[in-house]
């Protein structure tokens, strides 16, 4: 036996330990659900069955079993802070063997029931789990199932050893269990159990970062306190959160931190719950879960936006969902200052729309969405102008966004369509092509020539050109499947006309469907997209590697030369001015810098390029911008 201050460590019989005393064996209500499997227990029944075949003098180890005493009378419980997997699955174990033998052989199931049972009363198991599932595991081990008809870790490795052991093997099974060793670790008082435990949890099965999180809440507290906060926060915040608890707690943590927290590492989630929340007392913790239980609700409503406060806030939530829970620091942090009176409501779905906003002109644009959330709850945090501010830096502009959607695959197109078009749930609906992404042979834009005579540079720009704006649509999925495939006519008068959205219908009016009718319903749809997903209307540029700044102020420091760089036009009036230098897709579609198919009826336009001085490491450094329209539109560089 090894002593240290507060830790007390000595190798015992696995079975005696069990068996001593009236003490029971409490699993605290921090631990984990118990997982083992099948896989698990045969290898433990293999190990003891090889066990029993040696000699008396053959020992099997399991490992360390880590417990402390739950105060200082004599007949206080003893805390199971690391083994509950093992000594639950041994405890199955001695109770399958027990039913299987208690008739034939008394002496021997009075000495398997030592284990199970408290002496002084029977009713009673000596190991006590976790209270949600005590009365589960009470059933099993004290054979009061009742043939019950369910689904538990404890029935289903309780069955599998009952199938495995005949009741002739009792007395074998029942000596090698017998020859079971572990040391057994108690901590006295001032111990730290959270890194005792942590330590030898490291070559174990790993935790989650979010049942390290539970451990580290409740480990220092008095078992009473431990059901007490497990009851009033712990458990309503798994309720709320449910899968999602780990999500959950990194972006809990990005909200209060304003920093990212990496999801993946090595407990990233955790090491910085810890840091943001060093060990306090129980009134403080108490206080600061009262806060976690606030926001695991509010995280329950977006995971389910049907459980807002009304429908329209319903209905944003459910957009923002579109683009994934990355946005939900940020959403979190505004739809908590509206339910504790804040803010006013208007200003919550304000932020939700610049939100998705950011999210659909990034997609269009190309550019990354990570790592922009934890910048804007710092932002928000001084205020809704400083908000304003930081999104318009990272919103791609209206006439970036404008160039894009001549020719880019619209991203989460039913989502679009369906603000577009006054379709709240587009549920039913499929996203129409009006020229098919493969048209075959047979389909027509006008009735009269089919695609098979159209020319190889007309096919391609068709072809380019179908996933765009102006060729998309919602269209109910009986009609779709109607007229699926077919030419513009049979689609015009056999689905469009009998639609019920309004923006399909009027496809109706349109004798037939070229690259130029897509053309103008792009440019006619994209007024739309710029008023419904808005910047902040402020006159911030949106500087985040979208624009070169042509108007910087010449600083100290810069390279001489550089005072020549400095213009009078910002980078968003360069945007304009290359924006409306483009003729329309209808009349140009001249190949230009940037490869793509040809529209048919197009003539090549010369590019004008203009030489722009840029202030960098030396005063030569040039940029070379076309001016010109192309074919793969204008680009604001």
């Amino acid at each position: 036996m090894s002593t240290a201050t507060n830790v007390e460590a000595t190798a015992v019989n696995t079975i005696e330990w069990l068996a001593a005393g009236s003490k029971t064996i409490v699993v605290p209500v921090y631990q984990r659900q118990y997982r083992w499997d099948i896989g698990g227990c045969e290898r433990l029944l293999s190990d003891i069955r090889a066990v029993a075949r040696e000699d008396d003098s053959h020992r099997h180890f399991i490992g360390s079993i880590l417990s402390a005493e739950d105060g200082p009378s004599s007949d206080a419980d003893l805390i199971l802070i690391d083994g509950q997997q093992r000594i639950t699955t041994l405890m199955l174990l001695v109770a399958a063997l027990h039913h299987a033998i208690r008739d034939a052989d008394p002496v021997t199931a009075g000495e398997l029931e030592r284990v199970l049972v408290r002496p002084d009363d029977p009713s009673r198991t000596k190991l006590r789990p976790h209270d949600a599932w005590a009365e589960l595991y009470e059933s099993v081990v004290l054979d009061r199932r009742d043939d019950v008809d369910r689904e538990s870790r404890f029935d289903d490795n309780y069955a599998f050893f009952r199938s495995q052991i005949h009741v002739d093997e009792v007395p074998r099974i029942w000596r090698g269990l017998q020859r079971l060793e572990h040391v057994s670790i108690t901590l006295g008082t001032e111990a730290n159990a959270q890194q005792i435990f942590e330590s030898l949890n490291s070559t174990g099965e790993p935790l989650r970062d979010h049942e390290l999180i539970h451990n580290y809440i409740l480990m220092g507290l008095t078992h009473a306190e431990q059901v007490d906060v497990e009851s009033r926060y712990w458990i309503p915040i798994e309720k709320h959160t449910g899968e999602a608890i780990g999500a959950f707690w990194r972006h809990y943590l990005v909200l209060m931190t304003g920093r990212e927290v990496a999801a993946n590492g090595e407990h990233g989630v955790y090491s910085a719950f810890r840091k943001s929340f060093p060990r306090v007392d129980v009134t403080r913790l108490q206080a600061d879960a009262e806060n976690w239980r606030h926001f695991a609700e509010i995280y329950g409503i977006l995971l389910d936006p049907s459980l807002a406060a009304d429908a329209e806030l319903t209905q944003q939530l459910r957009y923002v969902n579109t683009f994934g829970r990355s946005s939900y620091p940020l959403v979190m942090s505004a739809y908590s200052d509206h339910v504790r009176g804040v803010i006013p409501r208007e200003e919550l779905i304000e932020t939700l729309e610049w939100i998705q906003a950011l999210h659909l002109r990034r997609t269009l644009v190309n550019l990354p969405g990570e790592r922009l959330i934890a910048r804007l709850c710092r932002a928000r945090a001084a205020g809704r102008d400083s908000l304003a501010r930081a999104f318009a830096r990272i919103t791609p502009s209206d006439e970036r966004v404008s160039a894009v959607l001549k020719y880019s695959e619209l991203p989460h197109a039913a989502y679009v369509l369906g603000r577009l078009e006054g379709v709240d749930d587009v549920d039913g609906f499929d996203v129409e092509h009006v020229v098919p992404a493969a048209p075959g042979d047979s389909w027509s834009g006008d009735g009269l020539r089919p695609w098979s005579e159209y020319s190889e540079d007309e096919q391609n720009s068709h072809r380019a050109l179908a996933p765009t704006l102006g060729n998309l649509t919602l269209l109910e999925q009986p009609l779709s499947e109607r007229v699926f495939g077919s030419p513009f006519p049979v689609k015009r008068d056999e689905a469009y006309r009998r639609s019920i959205v309004p923006a399909t219908r009027a496809l109706a009016d349109s004798t037939s469907w070229s690259t130029a009718s897509i053309s103008q319903r792009t440019l006619s749809l994209t007024n739309d997209v710029l008023r419904i997903w808005a910047r902040p209307a402020l006159p911030e540029i949106d500087d985040d590697g979208l624009t070169p700044i042509l108007d910087a102020v010449r600083r100290r420091g810069w390279p001489a030369g550089s005072a020549s760089s400095t213009t009078s036009s910002t980078a968003e009036s360069a945007g304009r001015s290359q924006t409306s230098s483009t003729s329309s897709i209808g009349s140009s579609g001249a190949r230009g810098p940037t490869p793509g198919p040809r529209l048919s009826g197009t003539a090549p336009s010369t590019a004008v390029r203009s030489t722009t001085r840029w202030p960098g490491k030396g005063s030569g450094m040039t940029s070379t911008t076309p001016t010109s329209s192309t074919w793969a539109g204008t680009r604001t560089t």
